[in-house]
């Protein structure tokens, strides 16, 4: 009896996009397996960057952007028929070849930069606009539409934290797989599943068992070396946003 092909999800996200807390979601599904960030370690390697927790990444992922690239494309470590791969636009280098993202579905994660780097900044102060992802989420939405003759479908998490159930029911709509109430609701605390960099990122979403709804007060003015940045940003969140599934 022939087996259904694994539905590999590619979930283009940048840092601080509630990327942990959607691949939580994903794992808590019974149909769904996932990897993340699985190119972190191919991205301190070849550029050199200090990021936190640098030694214990490379030693627990491949360094070689290709031997990751073959992994993705295959059926992953279970027998679950979804595979969910957390993946971060800034990991992409130039230098990584792209052809693999064919074998995937992609989406994109998107946030409000201004939120994003206010997040950022109270975990890593280095920072700059590579380092937010936005316009290589932009470069890898292009491919993807002109790869398909269509734009790739775009998530934005502010709809998610505000309606969990129904911008999670459009977007498993448009995955052509059935929605779960499991994805609303998972168990506190760490997952063999998260990044060895979980330490030193994930405390939040490791105290979480659910989505988060957006508090009601307005975020601190950033700073004007932030503010160029956000609204350098903001040119590609706001293109890309006319493609969001929700609304």
């Amino acid at each position: 009896m022939a087996t259904e092909p694994t539905l590999r999800i590619a979930m283009w996200s940048g840092p601080r996009n509630i990327s942990t807390a959607m691949m939580r979601a994903f794992e808590n599904r019974a149909d769904t397996q996932v990897c993340d960030e699985p190119f972190y370690a191919a991205f301190l390697a070849a550029t050199g960057l200090e990021h936190p927790m640098r030694a214990e990444v490379l030693a627990s992922q491949p360094n070689d952007w290709r031997a990751v690239a073959a992994d993705l494309v295959g059926d992953g470590e279970g027998p679950e028929p979804v595979w969910y791969q957390k993946q971060m636009c800034h990991h992409m280098l130039p230098s990584f070849g792209l052809d693999w993202m064919d074998a995937c579905t992609n989406v994109f994660l998107i946030r409000d930069p201004e939120q994003v780097i206010a997040s950022y900044v109270r975990k890593h102060a280095g920072i700059d606009l590579d380092a937010i992802g936005v316009v290589r989420q932009s470069e890898l939405f292009d491919r993807v539409a002109q790869r398909t003759g269509e734009a790739p479908a775009v998530i934005d998490s502010a709809d998610v934290l505000r309606d969990p159930r129904a911008a999670l029911t459009r977007l498993c709509e448009v995955l052509g797989i059935a929605f779960s109430d499991r994805m609303l609701n998972w168990p506190a605390g760490k997952r063999a599943s998260d990044g060895v960099w979980a330490p030193a990122w994930y405390d939040v979403v490791e105290r979480s068992t659910c989505f988060d709804r957006p508090t009601e007060t307005s975020p601190s003015p950033l700073p004007d070396e932030l503010r160029a940045i956000a609204d350098a940003a903001r040119v590609e969140y706001d293109r890309m946003s006319r493609y969001n599934i929700v609304g």
